[in-house]
């Protein structure tokens, strides 16, 4: 079930939204969760399990954590940061991490490993004998997410920066919360711990939520999906014009971040009218002046995890510099990991690995205002050419991809006709559109800080505009749901 689906629209979240306020105290944990399992199941059901095992195992550990049964629910004491662990605790974290990426690496790396097993044994020994039979593993949508924001919650326990819990109601609701469980962005537990215990409720933090959920909505339909439309024809047509591979790229520059900025307002917008408050998940960041800067605006929750959980204990930069490039190189090589099991994301991790590491080495932070348009053009550049292994299929239509964007390539009897399904009007556009909000126009949180009559009136338009999209087009994927 995707947000900007008819059937989310106007039967799960009125129904699920109605019975939620019909409800009062402690019990409206138990009604997200339960909505929320079912939001996770509907397309297959056994998704479920997994997510329930995830969260099972780390209450448990988080109960051993904190020494219960031996501590007041009450008086939960929070560990103190770099106090002595006992074994117990030890345990407890190994079994946390172990579990959730256990989970991870079979499910999203299982065909993955298979594959390059067989493709390395077949490339030393002439028979058959070493080859690992194709398990066909399904992959449950939002895994990513889940199991990062569950193994957190651990993390977090015992290194003393957040109290754990003794209620699972309120730990299940945490992890499963429909609106931000299969995409983001990744809540830390502390970060909406007394919210799981005590919400405020207002209309106007409802209406807010509104207001967020209907920008993204906008930006997810009228704006993602053409970019989409015009990225695809671009990537799927061999030997495409350099016009075209430039347009193509771009286009889905826009596509990947109103994709996944436009489902992270539906997220925030969903959890204000649940009376949570969810952090802010980008930040402008095609308007970066460098890729560390980019780092900063770009999927915010998920840098910040990698930083927190990854970089910081690999040393950060309090080995010497040498230690901290190969640091860089390794978080950004296994957050391109985290992305897919495919070599292209492997590359792209590289591409900002080495672009972090150099700029660190030169020092871009003390860069001159006077060459902003320089520096935004670098930073653009080299996000630009890193989507292209995100988006290309195989490592082989990336490499040709590149090849287009320099005038290298196959002439194509059919390019001339994809220029014009490319070029049409509508995707014009779009296009132009998607880049004059990229460029000038305020965020979501700003826009919708103080709302009057004209504000509401121009959201409504969008809404329509957006249902009436819905029923024309039939191309809506989410892209960070296979995440």
């Amino acid at each position: 079930m995707v947000f900007s689906s008819y059937i989310f629209l106007f039967c799960f979240l009125p129904i699920a939204l109605s019975v939620y306020y019909l409800v009062k105290g402690k019990s409206r944990a138990w009604i997200l969760t339960l909505f929320s399992y079912i939001f996770y199941g509907w397309t297959n059901p056994l998704f479920v399990v997994l997510l329930f095992l995830s969260t099972c195992i780390d209450y448990i550990c988080g109960l051993v954590l904190i020494g219960y049964p031996h501590i007041s629910k009450d008086n939960i004491p929070l560990l103190e940061r770099g106090g002595k662990r006992t074994y117990q605790q030890k345990a407890a974290l190994t079994c946390s991490i172990l579990a959730n990426l256990s989970l991870l690496a079979f499910f999203k790396y299982g065909n993955f490993g298979i594959e390059n097993w067989n493709m390395m044994m077949q490339m030393i020994f002439t028979s058959d004998s070493f080859l690992l039979p194709s398990l066909h593993i399904i992959l449950p949508l939002g895994i990513s997410f889940y199991t990062f924001q569950s193994m957190s919650y651990a993390i977090d326990v015992y290194r003393g920066d957040a109290k754990g819990t003794t209620s699972f109601i309120n730990f299940a609701c945490y992890v499963s919360m429909f609106p931000q469980l299969v995409a983001g962005p990744i809540i830390r537990y502390q970060e909406v711990a007394d919210q799981l215990t005590s919400r405020i409720y207002s209309y106007e933090k409802f209406a807010r939520g509104i207001a967020f959920f209907i920008l993204g909505m906008g930006q997810k339909v009228l704006l993602a999906n053409p970019c989409g439309k015009m990225a695809d024809l671009a990537f799927d047509t061999p030997g495409r014009t350099l016009l075209d591979a430039w347009i193509g790229i771009i286009a889905y520059s826009f596509q990947i971040l109103f994709d996944f900025a436009g489902y992270s307002n539906m997220a925030i917008g969903l959890g204000l009218m649940l009376g949570f408050v969810f952090p802010k998940n980008f930040d402008y960041p095609y308007r970066s002046l460098s890729i560390t800067e980019f780092w900063k605006r770009w999927h915010i929750s998920l840098s910040s995890w990698l930083r927190d959980y990854l970089y910081i204990p690999l040393g950060g930069n309090r080995k010497g510099a040498s230690r901290t490039y190969i640091n860089l190189m390794l978080v950004m090589l296994l957050g391109g990991l985290w992305h897919g099991s495919s070599w292209n994301f492997v590359i792209w991790g590289a591409i900002h690995g080495i672009a972090l590491a150099v700029e660190r080495y030169i020092g871009l932070k003390n860069r001159s205002k006077t060459l902003g348009w320089l520096y935004w053009t670098y930073t653009y550049l080299i996000v630009l050419i890193a989507w292209v292994f995100f988006r290309a299929p195989t490592l082989n239509s990336a490499i040709t991809y590149i090849g287009s964007l320099f005038g290298i390539g196959i002439d194509n009897p059919s390019a001339a006709l994809v220029s014009v399904m490319i070029s049409t009007p509508f995707h014009i556009f779009c296009f132009i559109l998607a880049g004059f909000i990229v460029a000038i126009a305020p965020s979501a949180w700003e826009w919708t800080r103080v709302m009057g009559k004209l504000k509401w009136s121009c959201l409504l338009l969008l809404f329509i505009l957006a249902v009436i999209a819905l029923m024309a087009q039939s191309y809506n994927p989410f892209i960070y749901f296979i995440f």
